[in-house]
């Protein structure tokens, strides 16, 4: 078997039994497989809409992929001699933890109050598994590109989320560990409904 072969048929055993894992901790929680909508869509284009956060992607599979090229980056840093499947699996854990930790009650009423997410009742368990599937996007991309293109391609994700839905991963970390009046303000005057 050669090493590239090895590397992928690990990688996609560490992805199912980390999903697995992930899946079955958020259902036991009580979170829906699917949105209760009923229907499975690939895209939720609603922000402030009921699918978001529920169908397979949203605005926030960005945020996710930018997830994916910094663990590429700590796990690089911080364990240099361990073999690629071993920053993956790190960067694995991190996601599954954080998806585990965003879908708890007490940062899912923490989401509450934000002007963006007062509806938000958590993910969808298709959503969160497809927030850690993006995260893995967001590691290959950084394992392939040079450190340049990876860190532009990371702040054009930045800069499109925030122009089009007034949210991005930097905004979305001020806004759950010290909420900011005035960005709260500014995001409250996204239009309700709106579709960019």
């Amino acid at each position: 078997m050669t090493e590239t072969r090895r590397f992928v048929l690990l990688s996609l055993f560490l992805f199912a039994a980390a999903v697995s894992v992930q899946g079955a901790i958020l259902h036991h929680a009580g979170q829906p497989t699917i949105c209760t909508c009923g229907v499975v869509r690939f895209w939720a284009g609603d922000v402030r809409g009921p699918e978001n956060s529920q169908q397979i992607a949203d605005w926030y599979s960005f945020s996710h992929v930018i997830h994916g090229m910094i663990f590429y980056a700590l796990t690089r840093l911080a364990l240099p001699r361990a073999p690629l499947v071993a920053w993956l699996a790190v960067a694995l854990g991190i996601e599954v933890a954080w998806e585990l930790v965003e879908n708890s009650p007490m940062v899912i009423e923490r989401y509450r109050e934000q002007a963006l997410a007062q509806g938000y009742s958590g993910d969808s368990i298709v959503n969160s598994i497809s927030d850690t599937a993006m995260m893995v996007v967001g590691f290959a991309l950084a394992r392939v590109m040079p450190a340049r293109a990876t860190i532009g391609v990371a702040l054009a994700f930045e800069i499109f989320t925030a122009v089009t839905i007034r949210d991005n991963l930097t905004l979305n970390v001020i806004q759950l560990v010290h909420p900011v009046e005035a960005i709260a303000a500014w995001q409250g005057t996204l239009p309700a409904g709106s579709r960019p």
